[in-house]
């Protein structure tokens, strides 16, 4: 694969035209199984561990530890710098880190499956707290890597597919294998987990990554760029963005599920409807947004993406309002998927337009930590809400910051080499 260098200062990325059509063809699936499988086990441990361990008796809050390990990807900006700086030279940058983390997460994968949840809770935590560093650490390896590696053209799918992949793993982890537990059992699931985990190793022993310019910067260097990362020109506005998308979709992701076992509905229909329909429709939505940004401009499918937004977070006020019809509150949160995951896309496709070649893992990881930190505050708050306002209340909270949200996406600057791209 040839490198060459963008037109745009700064931007990297591989050359996958003429007869290198096919070895693009293999670094999407690449990305494409890096991606879904970086989520297998978190969703498998927040959705089918926690079931496991109650149907065990173990206490609940023994079995809220478990929520905790989804707090570990925000913190990734505390090591990503060194992602950046560590190159292993020929055998490749990013994919050697890509499989030395996915590896690991093989391994623990089946050495948790040895062990019995409940009897064992502490190791099988410890254990788990390693698989989530690790898929967190890959996280920031694919990201630096599809920096560098894909044109500004190519970002709008790459980002589309990273999202359908979180989805479609958190819908296989989480949905399928809590379906799958009682004919596969503890170990089965486990084993099963680190097979599709495994995928992206074998994948990745025929990948050839071009050879970057090495990084100038120590590791000290560029943990002081990421402090000023927000210092640089244009990045307060897009700072504000950053902070401003997730209050809305958060507030009203974590009113959903509450308001909906309030109005009567039984947890399997909400299994379904929210994990199996509301998954498939977000992934549709996010590959349309990816594929999208390949014919219109960086400034339309930020504006589209921040009015769309207010639209789903508007239709959690159909349920908010009493009409909790398996026909209403089903379109609904439908609905609701459908129009938050084309802003979580184009927020995305920003960050990779934002990152710089020098320290693309950070600069990308800094930036979506961020984002990720903000919605996870905003799902508790959106929950602290509803005793105080009501479900409506907290709907309309959650309307107006997606709306301030939009106006602030009509008046940021997008950078210009970023502005034009389509």
């Amino acid at each position: 694969m040839n490198s060459s260098v963008s037109s745009a200062p700064g931007l990297i990325h591989a050359d996958l035209t003429g007869e290198d059509q096919s070895i693009g063809m293999r670094v999407w699936l690449l990305m494409s199984t890096l991606y879904t499988t970086q989520f297998l086990s978190l969703g498998f441990f927040l959705v089918t561990l926690t079931a496991i361990l109650r149907e065990q008796n173990v206490p609940i809050g023994t079995v809220g530890l478990v929520y905790l390990l989804g707090l570990v990807w925000p913190l990734k900006p505390l090591w990503a710098p060194l992602i950046d700086r560590i190159s292993f030279g020929r055998p490749g940058h990013y994919r050697v880190w890509l499989l030395l983390c996915q590896s690991l997460v093989v391994i623990l994968l089946v050495s948790i499956g040895q062990l019995d949840p409940g009897a064992d809770f502490g190791l099988v935590f410890g254990l788990c707290f390693l698989v989530a560093l690790s898929s967190a650490t890959q996280d920031v390896a694919i990201d630096g890597l599809a920096c560098r590696l894909l044109p500004p053209a190519r970002r709008g799918l790459a980002n589309g597919v990273q999202m359908a992949g979180g989805l479609i793993g958190n819908l296989l982890g989480g949905g399928a294998m809590l379906m799958a537990y009682p004919h596969l059992g503890w170990r089965g699931c486990l084993l099963a987990l680190a097979a599709a985990t495994a995928l992206p190793v074998v994948q990745l022993l025929f990948f050839r990554e071009p050879l970057w310019p090495r990084s100038h910067l120590s590791v000290g260097a560029l943990f002081l760029r990421a402090g000023r990362f927000w210092r640089q020109p244009g990045k307060g506005g897009w700072l504000g963005l950053l902070v401003l998308f997730p209050v809305g979709n958060g507030i009203a992701y974590g009113i959903m599920t509450p308001l909906l076992v309030d109005a009567g509905w039984p947890l399997e229909r909400i299994g379904l409807l929210a994990n199996t329909f509301g998954s498939l429709a977000g992934i549709a939505a996010a590959l349309a947004t990816g594929w999208l940004a390949g014919h219109v401009s960086r400034r339309r499918l930020l504006t589209g993406a921040a009015v769309v937004q207010v639209a789903g977070v508007l239709a959690l006020a159909i349920p908010a309002a009493g009409y909790t019809g398996e026909i209403a509150g089903g379109a609904a949160v439908i609905l609701f998927f459908c129009c938050y995951n084309p802003a979580s896309t184009v927020l995305a496709i920003l960050m990779m337009d934002y990152a710089s070649a020098g320290s693309p893992a950070t600069d990308y990881t800094l930036q979506s930590s961020l984002n990720q930190l903000v919605s996870i505050m905003m799902m508790s708050a959106g929950a602290a809400l509803v005793p105080m306002t009501g479900y409506g209340g907290a709907v309309a909270a959650g309307a107006i910051a997606a709306v301030c949200a939009a106006l602030l996406s009509f008046r940021h600057q997008l950078p210009e080499q970023a502005a034009s791209r389509a």
